[in-house]
């Protein structure tokens, strides 16, 4: 169970933004650094989707036959889900058994409960204690992961709380002041309450990193190694991500000795349910024009645009808009009542486009995305990985233009 000193700091909260990497904040503002993307070649960004049967991971097994708590059991059952995803059948009886862990597969193939599922059987052998802490980096993934925490543990009385920026440091005070199972945050908003003595992870025994790769590559390198720190007593460290860069391996191995890696992607390619192209802008011509004409077909039903800057995002969602294209955007600048409002649209269809920062990509799970559009290049391959992987899910082919100038 959490500590908390009754004397509260009375400083306003300094949580920072989701995303750090190349920003610096001068008088409530953040500039953004000119960058330059990394993806030298665009012939990356071409290619074919797989015209043949998709070949899909079934397991031998069912829920039911695994080895797990029947009170867990029920509720995979009541959620609809009868076989593990190929994540999950690999990982189960090495988390079962307390073996530091890392998992590297797509975006939708189901890694989130593959570290839940295991967590949740500690929990029913061990209810009195606070079982772990799950990292992530956005906001979105960090409700994403407390909501899937929630429909697991249906009737089993346990609790878990995020915290997140954008949100009421009070609030987070008064979480932390009741029984928790499992802690899930974004690293600043976790460091601050570190800072502020109202968080105490001395006895959390397990840690998740989900998104990894993203993590370390978005500037929150000291924040996790600050709160890493505090976890004297972790037994067993989880890393899950679709991609892993080689120049992390060195910071992985000082986060976790003698792990298991499974890898279900090879951690490096994008998804072949995409298909994937290339828009090349002539000088001169109207970017926006292209996109909006694009974006009117028929078949774009369901579409995410990124940019990759918050000014960028509200520009192109206003001119949408103002063209008759329903559109609304997500970025780090806006509440998380408004991102929330925005997501929940776009996921019931009020909305056609949802134009968002890299920073959203990966918590932005939405069945039925038609396509994905970069308006702008990303900054990286692995960004652009993540990107497409909102679309070409559940055995449906998705579609990925990238605009290059």
């Amino acid at each position: 169970m959490n500590t908390i000193k009754s004397k509260r700091n009375k400083r306003t909260d300094r949580s920072r933004q989701d995303l750090r990497s190349g920003f610096a904040q001068r008088n409530g503002q953040v500039q953004r650094k000119k960058q330059k993307s990394s993806i030298l070649d665009t012939n990356q960004l071409i290619k074919k989707a797989t015209s043949g049967k998709e070949v899909v991971f079934e397991s031998d097994r069912l829920f039911t036959d695994m080895p797990l708590d029947e009170r867990l059991k029920n509720n995979l059952i009541k959620k609809g889900f009868q076989k593990p995803s190929q994540i999950q059948d690999k990982t189960l009886e090495s988390l079962k058994s307390g073996r530091n862990l890392i998992g590297i597969a797509n975006t939708g193939t189901g890694k989130t409960a593959a570290f839940l599922i295991p967590i949740i059987e500690r929990l029913l052998k061990q209810p009195e204690s606070l079982t772990a802490l799950v990292i992530v980096p956005t906001r979105e993934l960090a409700l994403q992961v407390e909501q899937e925490f929630r429909s697991l543990t249906l009737g089993m009385n346990f609790f878990g709380a995020s915290f997140i920026g954008g949100t009421s440091v009070n609030k987070d005070l008064s979480k932390l002041r009741r029984q928790n199972h499992i802690l899930i945050g974004t690293p600043g908003r976790l460091k601050d309450l570190i800072d502020q003595k109202a968080l105490h992870l001395r006895k959390i025994p397990v840690l998740v990193l989900d998104e990894f790769d993203r993590m370390l590559d978005m500037g929150f390198v000291r924040d996790i190694k600050r709160i890493i720190g505090g976890m004297t007593s972790r037994q067993q460290t989880m890393l899950f991500s679709a991609t892993k860069d080689k120049t992390q391996d060195t910071l992985i191995s000082q986060l976790l000795k003698d792990p298991v890696v499974v890898k279900v992607s090879s951690g490096t390619t994008s998804s072949d349910r995409v298909q994937q192209d290339i828009i090349q802008v002539p000088q001169g011509a109207d970017k926006f024009k292209m996109l909006a004409d694009l974006i009117s077909k028929p078949e774009f039903s369901r579409v995410l645009v990124f940019a990759e800057t918050k000014r960028w995002v509200d520009r192109v969602a206003k001119q949408l808009n103002q063209s008759g294209i329903n559109a609304d955007q997500i970025h780090g600048n806006k509440s998380q009542n408004y991102r929330n409002c925005a997501l929940e649209k776009f996921k019931k269809g009020r909305i056609q486009v949802l134009v968002a920062t890299d920073v959203a990509a990966r918590g932005i799970d939405v069945t039925d995305v038609t396509h994905v559009i970069n308006y702008q290049l990303p900054m990286s391959f692995d960004s652009y990985i993540h990107r497409i992987g909102r679309t070409g899910r559940a055995g449906k082919i998705g579609k990925a233009f990238t605009f290059v100038n």
